[in-house]
């Protein structure tokens, strides 16, 4: 068992371990997931939905305090998990795990360099928070390029590292992808969120106009977006399942949890369709008129909700990465 998880890389989940363990390993997976997508995406949102005088710092977004915030917590929880998956597949506690179970996971696995790419490049985003003043586009370009490199490398602890070959390289890049784009959309929900619940004594008309900007110019992106996550997600099913086990799937607990991802993100699109069709031009029209209070109170709400169901799959997604595929 230790010989072909040092040989595949595959997470923990499939090693023997308790319960404590699995809802920590667990836990560190959402964390990370929620922390790196923040990461990323928020630094591509100040590159692909703000212009100009929108991207100093403090006049739209804390950018600097948030790429700071994000890059230490994900340096904290990498380190924890790198010996919760030690501790785990030598089959000890977080207190007792030697250094040698450390050093076997972090130098003979690729999980292990993952784990050295991440921590480089949230070293880089932190490094780039002094330079949020003075370049802002470029201090958000290097943070959107590294966080795009960290969040990408916890695609070596989740399914996309248990085949080998050229096959095993396909699901690694669609998993990155969908890890990309899902970051994405994660990260233009916090910043979103941001720009509408600013509170009111700072939210002036200019304010408003800029967080309508800004939800209208992420449609375009929004569109690629979900069909990024469409197109990867069905790739990853379909390498993880198989066809011949897809009748099968609803049976087990890996297949429940699936259906379950799959019937949030389809109620995430109904609501994005909603923001988009519906609330933002009405917003639109409520700006112009001068009486913004209702259309944004109903904008808020649909932003909150959206959140929600990303969270939820996120908690999901996070369960799924360390169920095999067939286990009920």
């Amino acid at each position: 068992m230790w010989s072909q998880q040092i040989r595949t890389g595959w997470a923990a989940d499939t090693v023997s371990g308790s319960g404590e363990v699995d809802a920590l390993t667990v836990a560190l997976r959402f964390a990370l997931y929620v922390d790196l997508m923040l990461l990323f995406g928020a630094s591509a949102f100040v590159l692909h939905a703000l212009r100009g005088a929108e991207r100093r710092v403090g006049e739209v977004l804390p950018s600097g305090a948030t790429t700071a915030t994000t890059a230490i917590v994900a340096l904290a929880l990498s380190s924890v998990s790198l010996v919760s998956l030690a501790a785990s597949m030598a089959g000890a506690t977080l207190a007792i795990v030697d250094r040698a179970a450390i050093d076997a996971v972090l130098w003979g696995m690729p999980i292990g360099v993952a784990w050295r790419v991440r921590m480089v490049a949230l070293a880089v985003a932190l490094v780039s928070v002094l330079l949020w003043r003075r370049a802002p586009a470029l201090a958000a370009a290097i943070c959107a390029l590294s966080g795009a490199v960290a969040l990408g490398s916890l695609a070596w602890s989740g399914h996309g590292a248990m085949d080998a070959g050229g096959r095993g390289w396909l699901h690694l890049l669609s998993d990155i992808v969908h890890l990309l784009a899902a970051g994405i959309w994660i990260g233009t929900l916090f910043a979103l969120l941001l720009l509408v619940f600013r509170p009111a004594r700072r939210a002036d008309r200019v304010h408003l106009a800029r967080a309508h900007h800004a939800l209208k110019g992420f449609s375009a992106t929004g569109t690629f977006v979900v069909l990024a996550i469409v197109l990867t997600g069905l790739a990853n099913s379909w390498l993880v399942v198989g066809p011949a086990a897809l009748l099968s799937a609803p049976g087990t607990l890996y297949g429940q949890l699936l259906i379950a991802k799959l019937v949030l993100f389809a109620a995430m699109l109904g609501l994005a369709a909603a923001n988009r069709y519906r609330l933002v031009p009405r917003f639109e029209r409520a700006l112009a008129a001068g009486d913004h209070a209702a259309a944004l109170i109903a904008l808020r709400a649909s932003l909150l909700i959206e959140t929600g169901g990303a969270v939820a799959i996120l908690a999901l997604v996070a369960w799924l990465g360390t169920l095999a595929p067939a286990a009920g």
